[in-house]
């Protein structure tokens, strides 16, 4: 096989503001594996939050070449195993390698990536799309722009609820809330009712990690359910999301691909907790990576293809929040 990177700048069709972070450029990398006559891609975003940058995450992945190069590997998952004592400290570069691993193996059994698990996409769920924080007026323009059954609004500013409220005048679609981190547990706890009043579904990481105390509290007295994300990261973390969280949104950059999501999936169902994966506002390599989890998830959110104005590949395609999958095999994901 032959390591290839491409990298790209991906431009925002609207400024991204969440509560920590705001951003119109979204550096990516892309991984490619070439076999001969097939090409499997991968994809990572980077993430100042994280730590994340395309120069740290090319610098890990040389340290695997050889690895990845020279060896024979039967399935992705054995190839995962192989380079992660390297890529343990790097999960986003240890993402698209999966990623392109995953796409690879599939495509070499004339498979598209679900049937190769063995799955089934009868019954999706939809995806969500995401109102980044800004004014109510462009969050409400933002709606107009794109009409979609479930959006998911970004909150942690001083008029959260003021926010829901309006957006709820303007459309009859489900709403998610994010906070990321920005609440307290009194205020989730108070949120929770009116939010739900306004047909939010659930509220997603209102504390900050570090709170489990108030998360406990919040679990046993919200009004509506709570998932996890920056609590739930690797694999470790599912455990210790039970009894906090009656769920966890897993991101394939910060777990390090699919092939541990997986397995994140399955323990998060074995401990009665609901499924989701998100995004890291991914080209239509890393979306169409996720569409191929879609009949293991609860919920998922994989509309950064969406956010974009220069997709450089592509792959799946939107319904009115439904995925289309590709012709192509694998995960169908393709460059321009």
């Amino acid at each position: 096989m032959q390591l290839i990177f491409h990298t790209f700048n991906l431009l925002l069709k609207h400024t991204f503001t969440i509560a920590h972070d705001s951003r119109d450029v979204q550096p990516t990398l892309i991984v490619e594996l070439k076999d001969g006559n097939f090409s499997g891609f991968g994809e990572a975003t980077s993430n100042p939050y994280y730590g994340a940058t395309i120069d740290k995450m090319t610098q890990s992945l040389e340290e695997v070449r050889s690895i990845v190069e020279d060896r024979q590997f039967a399935t992705p998952e054995e190839l995962w195993q192989e380079t992660h004592h390297v890529l343990k400290t790097n999960p986003f570069a240890q993402c698209a390698l999966d990623e392109a691993a995953q796409d690879l193996f599939a495509k070499r059994k004339n498979l598209k990536l679900y049937e190769n698990w063995g799955l089934s996409p009868d019954h999706n769920p939809l995806t969500n799309f995401t109102i980044g924080i800004d004014t109510v007026e462009k969050m409400v323009e933002k709606m107009k722009e794109l009409p979609w059954p479930i959006y998911k609004i970004k909150l942690g500013t001083n008029e959260d609820l003021r926010i829901v409220k309006e957006l709820r005048q303007n459309t009859d679609a489900r709403f998610r809330v994010d906070a990321n981190c920005a609440w307290t547990a009194e205020q989730t706890i108070q949120f929770a009712p009116e939010l739900k009043s306004l047909g939010v579904e659930f509220i997603e990481q209102p504390l900050p990690a570090e709170d489990t105390d108030g998360m406990k509290k919040v679990f046993a007295e919200s009004a509506l359910p709570v998932l996890a994300d920056e609590s739930c990261i690797v694999e470790e973390d599912v455990l210790k999301c039970q009894g906090l969280f009656h769920g966890v949104n897993i991101k394939l950059t910060k777990c390090g691909g699919l092939t541990p999501a997986l397995r994140m999936i399955a323990e998060a169902k074995n401990l009665g907790m609901k499924t989701m994966v998100g995004c890291m506002t991914e080209s239509s390599v890393g979306i169409s990576a996720i569409a191929h989890l879609l009949p293991l998830l609860d919920y998922v959110d994989m509309d950064g293809s969406l956010l974009i104005s220069n997709d450089p590949a592509t792959g799946i395609t939107f319904d009115f929040g439904k995925i289309i999958y590709s012709k192509e095999n694998g995960t169908g994901a393709a460059l321009k």
